[in-house]
């Protein structure tokens, strides 16, 4: 006997086997034990949901001599002629082929003869989009009166391309998209019962590239155990058919892509083309993969939003602290418009390393999103200015980036007179854990001070205080606002256990801001002229 496929094989015979359509079934089950059966129903939703499936299976049930709660019994001569094809009660047409008005006018003539058996005559019309506005009009008259014996059920993956005088004579049911669980659960179901050994995790990810279409994951999972038939098929054996790549993949790309290093981007690619995987496939994961980032970055409870297991839950967190959301939207906004181009484009890994390039030198292009990213760099950096010793004045800063934008930094000494002052080692303790931090300290004390804080220069203040010197009034007076001393108390008291109270002070006119401060420890150490303060 030749072999069935899948798909196949198990389609639905009875409402009760149906899944994920739940609020559609108790609707069309509803109508049959009530006799409330409409004339004519339009079923619309993506590939692979359960439209014709559920046709069918009401074209028995309408016409089942002994129904079971709505649903056809399958044992009587009538549904076993309808599902054998046999019956002439149920036509089902493809619109694609069959799409002129000849063929609607064929209809039309049949309709005026009653059922030789059962109750209904049924004609199913699969992409009904297809039909041409010619046989749509031929159809309307008979579509809005029909006999009485006579269904009409039109099913469509695009109901905007359905006339409105058609959608408005019939009853319409959107088929959802059939949730990753339920796909799960089917696909066990059927493993078990074909007596296929199966890794979990394989099925998950089998169910996830379904898209939510369970005849794509029943095709699926026929062309991986053909692969692998008499083994165990395992999560490696179907990213190995599938031309999909691990989380670990995704791990390193990111990372290159964040270090900015094209080279290793280029590399990474390289090895996913040599082991054959499909790059619409690589690309479409990816952005998966950054959508995951997303959640766990920005919502509460990402984790229960998340199907995966623990330990893909732990590298994920680990990842989300080297990017921030704003980062990782102009990532996912990049890869979908080249998921978008890969569809029509022949140079698929050229399309896919310019993408690469575009998120490692911004500079390279133009665009919105280069010139963001580009921005943010250079917040960091001036955010960073904040760790530099104080030996660096706040002229020489501006030096600095204009050297960096040239990749031209010079390694010398900026300034070769510097005034050194010695404090207590207490001081200076408290001076340097603060300073080295303070520009992660100052962003995430929040934007609107973000600004008013970038050229500002730590100094010690005594016993437990540290001074904030501001080189614009401006500036000053923002931070010399007790709110925003108190939150710098209260950040560094909880965040380093330290009870440090800040001040403020406006740079004077002509003061160099070049000053080394060393303990009294170092002073046998350092053979220059030192000022010793209380």
């Amino acid at each position: 006997m030749s072999y069935t496929a899948l798909y196949r094989k198990w389609r639905p015979v009875s409402f009760q086997q149906v899944r994920g359509q739940d609020h559609i079934v108790q609707t069309l089950k509803n109508q049959i034990t009530a006799s409330r059966i409409g004339h004519a129903y339009l079923f619309c939703g993506t590939r692979g949901t359960g439209k014709t499936s559920i046709a069918k299976i009401f074209a028995r049930a309408v016409n089942c001599e002994h129904p079971v709660n709505g649903s056809p019994c399958n044992e009587c001569e009538l549904c076993k002629g309808i599902a054998s094809g046999s019956s002439m009660n149920v036509m089902e047409i493809d619109a694609a082929s069959n799409n002129s008005v000849e063929n609607i006018r064929e209809i039309r003539d049949q309709v005026q003869y009653p059922p030789t058996e059962g109750k209904y005559r049924v004609y199913i019309i699969d992409e009904a989009h297809m039909l041409s506005t010619g046989a749509f009009n031929a159809l309307l008259k008979t579509l809005e009166e029909p006999p009485s014996y006579v269904i009409f059920i039109l099913a469509t993956t695009e109901a905007h391309k359905i006339p409105v005088t058609v959608l408005s004579r019939c009853q319409r049911y959107d088929f959802k998209r059939i949730s990753l669980d339920t796909l799960v659960g089917r696909l066990k179901e059927l493993t078990k019962a074909e007596e296929i050994p199966v890794e979990d995790k394989a099925l998950a990810y089998i169910a996830r590239a379904a898209d939510g279409s369970m005849r794509d994951a029943l095709s699926l999972l026929d062309q991986c155990v053909a692969f692998h038939y008499g083994d165990c098929l395992t999560y490696e054996h179907v990213l190995d058919i599938l031309g999909a790549a691990d989380l670990t993949v995704f791990s390193e790309m990111l990372r290159a892509i964040l270090n900015k290093n094209t080279a290793e981007c280029i590399r990474k690619l390289e090895e996913l083309i040599f082991q054959g995987k499909e790059l619409g496939q690589f690309v479409t994961d990816f952005i998966w993969y950054l959508r995951n980032l997303l959640l766990l970055k920005t919502a509460d409870d990402a984790e229960n939003m998340l199907d995966m297991s623990e330990d893909n839950l732990s590298q994920l967190r680990e990842e989300t602290k080297l990017v921030d959301g704003e980062t990782l939207m102009r990532f996912i906004r990049v890869f979908s418009d080249l998921s978008g181009n890969l569809r029509y484009g022949n140079q698929k890994r050229v399309l896919v390393e310019v993408a690469l390039i575009r998120l490692t030198k911004p500079q390279m292009e133009c665009s919105l999103d280069s010139l963001i990213q580009r921005l943010e760099e250079l917040e960091e950096r001036l955010d960073n200015m904040g760790n530099l010793p104080d030996t660096v004045a706040l002229g020489q800063i501006a030096l600095i980036q204009a050297k960096e934008s040239e990749n031209v930094i010079d390694q010398a000494p900026l300034d070769e007179t510097v005034n050194t002052v010695a404090i207590p080692k207490a001081q200076l303790e408290d001076l340097n854990l603060i300073r080295q931090d303070w520009g992660k300290i100052v962003k995430e004390l929040g934007e609107a001070i973000r600004p008013a804080f970038r050229e500002t220069i730590l100094e010690p203040g005594g016993d437990g205080c540290l001074c904030i010197v501001f080189s614009s009034q401006s500036n000053f007076d923002i931070g010399n606002r007790a709110t925003v001393l108190g939150a710098l108390d209260a950040y560094v008291k909880e965040h380093y256990g330290k009870e440090i109270y800040f001040k403020v002070r406006l740079k004077n006119s002509g003061e160099r801001m070049n000053t080394l401060y060393v303990s009294d420890e170092e002073l046998k150490a350092i053979h220059m002229d030192i000022t010793i303060e209380d």
